[in-house]
């Protein structure tokens, strides 16, 4: 068996000859030649020893990166031709590294990443094939891959494998669930986007079917779905125009997909309040799609079967009563006098919940108020004044004002900059002394 010497030779000749040509060609002098191989030679001695670490790769994989780096800029600078193999050395030691360490999912993770900055596509195919293969319990996993062909080859079918065979193994993750419901509705969005484009006529009067062959262990999809109509993979968003007319009658554009995701994990979860709730937020978070109020509906009307008396079911009818409120609409005061009614209720009934349900009031407040902001000044100051109830609500009389300068952060990271200002100017009226408000308050001014 070759000792870690052998090995490091074997692997420092390989690399002899680019060296040489680099120094013929005048990118690298020969101090900085000999320089390169010296410090190839010391990590190669490190990483083909015994107790070597993944740390040990890494080190050894941002060397080389900064050795291409500079190379490519020597190149651009001189004019000359050299292609190199710079990637291709890189790759080799991410290769040699996952081989060793299989099991290092940040070393895996780092690969992934590596291989997307470099738009290497085909490799990416693979390395996702190995790590899942490896990690198949590893929701994270799956997900990434599943965002990854979406988002980057555009492959709803590649996506939703993924997707499907990774609820195989993590049957029991919630986030898996709603990360798959999650790619559906993006599709949706995607499908509907490029019917808008071409100016074609949605028929959402088609019902759902479910298809009920195939394998038990598969979630049973629409008997339609964008799969069946082929769409071509080559458009950037993954959907060309003869698919697109062809959806006409299918049930895509109605949600049907998500909301099949969404049965399904009722039933492997026993009805769970709480993550009925998630989907709901998951769902609202898309309001610009014509299916989400029917998706939203369906949310609640579980809820409201299954469990009627769960704080859940009653946050989920409150922000239903709020969504997508039109300031033109008449009946907009009677829905927030409604949504106001019941929130009141609910927090009667669940006193010990009392901060997360004054949250979830505070935030679709604040969404409301930024309709409002033309609108009814009657409709504003009863907005408001609801606003500060629960603002108050959130710190459960006895806070300083911190869950409440959290919940503005969280707003401006999100991009909600307006309703962060908004929160943080309300919420130093009761709590001015809270350096976090204060410095919000300021950041949201400018």
């Amino acid at each position: 068996m070759a000792g870690p010497s052998d090995k490091a030779r074997f692997y420092l000749e390989q690399s002899a000859t680019e060296l040489n040509e680099l120094e013929r060609k005048k990118i690298f002098t020969r101090e900085e030649i000999s320089s390169i191989a010296k410090k190839r030679s010391d990590f190669e001695h490190i990483i083909n020893a015994r107790g070597s670490h993944p740390e040990d790769y890494m080190r050894y994989i941002e060397f080389e990166k900064n050795v291409d780096a500079l190379r490519r800029k020597r190149i651009k600078r001189l004019g000359v031709r050299y292609k190199g193999s710079g990637q291709r050395t890189i790759y080799f030691l991410y290769n040699r590294a996952t081989r060793k360490f299989s099991g290092d999912l940040v070393l895996w993770m780092q690969y992934i990443d590596f291989a997307r900055k470099d738009k290497a596509y085909k490799r990416l195919n693979d390395i996702f094939t190995s790590v899942a293969r490896l990690h198949p319990t590893k929701p994270d996993i799956w997900i990434l891959a599943a965002n990854y062909f979406i988002d980057t080859q555009a492959d709803i079918t590649n996506a939703r494998s993924y997707m499907q065979r990774g609820l195989r193994f993590c049957k029991n993750s919630e986030i898996m669930w709603l990360e798959y419901a999650k790619l559906e509705t993006i599709y949706v969005g995607k499908i509907a986007g490029r019917r808008k484009i071409l100016g074609l006529d949605i028929d959402r009067t088609k019902k759902p079917g479910t298809d009920e062959d195939g394998d038990e262990d598969m979630i049973a999809l629409p008997e339609v779905t964008a799969e069946d109509v082929n769409p071509s993979l080559k458009q950037d968003d993954g959907v060309d125009e003869v698919a697109l007319q062809n959806l006409a009658s299918a049930p895509v554009l109605t949600g049907a997909i998500p909301l099949a995701v969404f049965d399904s994990a009722m039933k492997q979860f026993q009805g769970k309040p709480k993550l009925a709730e998630k989907f709901f937020d998951m769902f609202a978070e898309f309001s610009q799609l014509a299916c989400i109020p029917r998706i939203l509906q369906h949310v609640l009307d579980y809820l409201q079967e299954n469990s009627p008396h769960a704080v859940e079911t009653a946050i989920c009818r409150f922000r239903m009563l709020l969504f997508s409120c039109d300031p033109s609409d008449p009946e907009i005061a009677l829905a927030l006098s409604k949504a106001l009614d019941l929130i009141s209720s609910t927090v009667q009934q669940h006193p010990k919940e009392i901060a997360s349900i004054s949250e979830v009031a505070v935030r679709q407040l604040l969404s409301l108020h930024r309709l409002l902001a033309d609108g009814d000044s009657s409709l504003q100051k009863a907005s408001r004044a609801a606003l500060r109830k629960y603002v108050r609500a959130m710190e459960d009389g006895q806070g300083s004002g911190d869950q409440v300068a959290r919940l503005g952060e969280l707003l401006r990271k999100q991009g909600k900059k307006d309703e962060a200002k908004l929160l943080s100017q309300t919420g130093i009226k009761y709590w001015a002394a809270n350096e976090t408000l204060q410095k919000l308050s300021a950041v949201t001014e400018t």
